[in-house]
Protein backbone atom coordinates (compact mmCIF):
# COMPACT_ATOMS: atom_id res chain seq x y z
CA UNK A 1 0.00 0.00 0.00
CA UNK A 2 1.12 3.57 -0.94
CA UNK A 3 -0.36 6.67 0.46
CA UNK A 4 0.59 9.75 -1.55
CA UNK A 5 -0.07 13.09 0.01
CA UNK A 6 0.71 16.59 -1.97
CA UNK A 7 2.07 19.71 -1.26
CA UNK A 8 2.96 22.89 -2.66
CA UNK A 9 0.13 24.56 -4.44
CA UNK A 10 -1.12 28.02 -4.05
CA UNK A 11 -1.68 31.73 -5.37
CA UNK A 12 0.80 32.93 -7.96
CA UNK A 13 0.82 35.64 -10.34
CA UNK A 14 1.22 34.69 -13.89
CA UNK A 15 5.12 34.46 -14.66
CA UNK A 16 5.68 32.96 -11.50
CA UNK A 17 6.85 29.66 -9.85
CA UNK A 18 5.58 26.87 -7.95
CA UNK A 19 7.39 23.34 -6.78
CA UNK A 20 4.95 20.87 -5.86
CA UNK A 21 5.52 18.16 -3.92
CA UNK A 22 4.46 14.21 -3.46
CA UNK A 23 5.27 12.72 -0.16
CA UNK A 24 5.12 8.83 -0.44
CA UNK A 25 4.42 6.28 2.34
CA UNK A 26 5.59 2.72 1.86
CA UNK A 27 8.87 1.44 1.80
CA UNK A 28 8.77 0.20 -1.98
CA UNK A 29 8.14 3.55 -3.08
CA UNK A 30 11.43 3.63 -5.35
CA UNK A 31 10.12 1.01 -7.49
CA UNK A 32 7.10 2.89 -8.60
CA UNK A 33 6.78 4.77 -11.54
CA UNK A 34 5.27 8.38 -10.70
CA UNK A 35 3.27 10.61 -12.90
CA UNK A 36 1.90 14.33 -12.23
CA UNK A 37 -1.84 14.88 -13.42
CA UNK A 38 -3.99 17.99 -13.48
CA UNK A 39 -7.83 18.58 -13.62
CA UNK A 40 -8.41 23.02 -14.13
CA UNK A 41 -12.60 23.78 -13.55
CA UNK A 42 -14.20 22.04 -16.49
CA UNK A 43 -11.81 19.90 -18.16
CA UNK A 44 -10.81 16.46 -17.98
CA UNK A 45 -7.95 15.10 -16.24
CA UNK A 46 -4.62 15.31 -17.79
CA UNK A 47 -1.03 13.52 -17.80
CA UNK A 48 1.81 17.14 -16.66
CA UNK A 49 4.56 14.63 -15.97
CA UNK A 50 5.61 11.31 -15.21
CA UNK A 51 9.48 9.89 -13.93
CA UNK A 52 10.33 6.08 -13.86
CA UNK A 53 11.73 4.62 -10.74
CA UNK A 54 15.65 6.01 -10.94
CA UNK A 55 14.68 9.13 -11.98
CA UNK A 56 16.63 8.60 -15.56
CA UNK A 57 13.26 8.86 -17.55
CA UNK A 58 10.90 11.45 -17.97
CA UNK A 59 8.04 12.73 -19.59
CA UNK A 60 6.14 15.95 -20.20
CA UNK A 61 2.78 17.10 -22.24
CA UNK A 62 3.00 19.45 -24.99
CA UNK A 63 1.57 22.11 -22.13
CA UNK A 64 4.29 22.13 -19.72
CA UNK A 65 7.09 21.09 -21.71
CA UNK A 66 10.14 23.36 -21.30
CA UNK A 67 8.79 25.25 -18.49
CA UNK A 68 9.01 22.60 -15.52
CA UNK A 69 10.90 19.63 -14.13
CA UNK A 70 9.90 16.63 -12.78
CA UNK A 71 12.29 14.81 -10.00
CA UNK A 72 12.70 12.26 -7.41
CA UNK A 73 14.24 11.69 -4.76
CA UNK A 74 13.94 8.31 -3.52
CA UNK A 75 15.43 8.61 -0.28
CA UNK A 76 12.82 10.89 1.35
CA UNK A 77 9.83 8.87 -0.66
CA UNK A 78 9.06 12.26 -2.73
CA UNK A 79 8.83 13.44 -6.67
CA UNK A 80 8.89 16.96 -6.86
CA UNK A 81 7.07 19.08 -9.70
CA UNK A 82 8.82 22.27 -10.52
CA UNK A 83 6.58 24.73 -12.65
CA UNK A 84 7.88 28.11 -14.17
CA UNK A 85 6.48 30.49 -16.36
CA UNK A 86 2.65 29.77 -14.79
CA UNK A 87 0.18 30.98 -16.58
CA UNK A 88 -3.81 30.89 -15.38
CA UNK A 89 -4.17 28.22 -17.74
CA UNK A 90 -2.30 26.09 -15.10
CA UNK A 91 -4.56 26.96 -12.96
CA UNK A 92 -5.85 23.38 -11.82
CA UNK A 93 -6.00 20.92 -8.93
CA UNK A 94 -2.77 18.81 -9.23
CA UNK A 95 -2.60 15.05 -8.27
CA UNK A 96 0.74 12.82 -8.18
CA UNK A 97 0.26 8.74 -9.16
CA UNK A 98 1.97 6.07 -8.43
CA UNK A 99 1.92 2.86 -11.28
CA UNK A 100 3.99 -0.24 -10.05
CA UNK A 101 5.48 -1.35 -13.29
CA UNK A 102 6.86 1.02 -16.22
CA UNK A 103 4.46 -0.85 -18.83
CA UNK A 104 1.38 0.58 -16.13
CA UNK A 105 3.01 4.05 -16.30
CA UNK A 106 3.21 3.51 -20.60
CA UNK A 107 -0.68 2.42 -20.36
CA UNK A 108 -1.56 5.20 -17.95
CA UNK A 109 -2.61 2.47 -15.21
CA UNK A 110 -2.08 3.46 -12.10
CA UNK A 111 -1.91 2.01 -8.60
CA UNK A 112 -2.39 5.14 -6.46
CA UNK A 113 -3.63 8.46 -6.41
CA UNK A 114 -2.90 11.36 -4.41
CA UNK A 115 -5.95 13.73 -3.46
CA UNK A 116 -4.37 17.04 -4.84
CA UNK A 117 -2.99 20.51 -4.35
CA UNK A 118 -4.51 23.15 -5.63
CA UNK A 119 -2.91 25.44 -8.03
CA UNK A 120 -4.07 29.19 -8.80
CA UNK A 121 -2.56 31.32 -11.36
CA UNK A 122 -3.79 35.09 -11.81
CA UNK A 123 -3.31 37.11 -14.63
Amino acid sequence: QVQLVESGGGLVQAGGSLRLSCAASGRTFSTYAMGWFRQGPGKEREFVAGINWSGGNTNYSDSVEGRSTISRDNAKNTVYLQMNSLKPEDTAVYHCAAARTWSQYLRGTYDYWGQGTQVTVSA
